[in-house]
């Protein structure tokens, strides 16, 4: 996630606040697609007025229309991994920033992901990442679709996993974590055993605060 949020993050020379002010609003008027007033997305995240309007220059400067595609989603997001085949990957992750599901991601919904996946708080990030994992989007998390998620994070990392990997080695990884998930061994993981999970595992919590006040 670091990757993508540095992508949109790159700061403008520097100018006037009275000039920043004027233009974002200016900018917010003119593209196709209107986010809400910077004000609205204040109130509904975790960013000031200033990190939004970095943020959203950034977005703009890369998807002028003010959405972004899945096709230009995972161009950008593969940037930073040219090691490896991020494709995968990036289309599971455009999923879950797409969050009415209309195929494309626009200025709010990649804020509003990003304000939980930097500033939210455990439970909301283990929520997001829930949904990230539930593929299909049917409330319950499936081996399959964890070893899918698995395998694409693997595929991304390419060459740069040491010592290399085995092809099995996702599947095996998938049956250690999907045992210790499935408490009640009906073959799902639910949102409640994969929090609780999460919870108790010492390295997971310790990721989930490694992206938090970033910007």
């Amino acid at each position: 996630m670091g990757a993508l949020m540095v992508i949109f993050s790159l700061q403008p020379k520097q100018r006037s606040k009275a000039r920043d002010s004027v233009e974002d609003e200016l900018e917010l008027s003119a593209v196709r697609h209107r986010p809400e007033g910077l004000e609205q997305l204040e109130a509904q995240t975790r960013f000031s007025r200033k990190e939004l309007q970095i943020l959203y220059r950034g977005f703009k400067n890369e998807c002028p229309s003010g959405v972004v595609n899945e096709e230009t989603f995972k161009d950008i997001y593969s940037q930073f991994f040219p090691q490896g085949d991020a494709s995968t990957y990036a289309h599971f992750l455009f999923n879950a920033f797409d969050t009415d599901h209309n195929g494309s991601v626009s200025f709010e919904d990649f804020v509003m992901g990003l304000s939980i996946l930097l500033r939210g708080t455990i439970q909301e990030k283990l929520n997001w990442a829930f949904n990230l994992y539930d593929i299909n989007k049917d409330g319950y998390i499936t081996k399959e679709e964890m070893l899918d998620i698995m395998k694409a994070i693997y595929d991304m990392m390419g060459k740069c996993t040491y010592p290399v990997l085995k092809e099995e080695t996702p599947r095996q990884h998938v049956e250690v974590f999907f045992q210790k998930m499935d408490k009640n061994k009906d073959g799902v993981v639910t949102i409640d055993e994969f929090i609780d999970c999460c919870q108790n595992d010492e390295n997971i919590m310790r990721s989930m605060h490694l992206f938090e006040n970033v910007l």
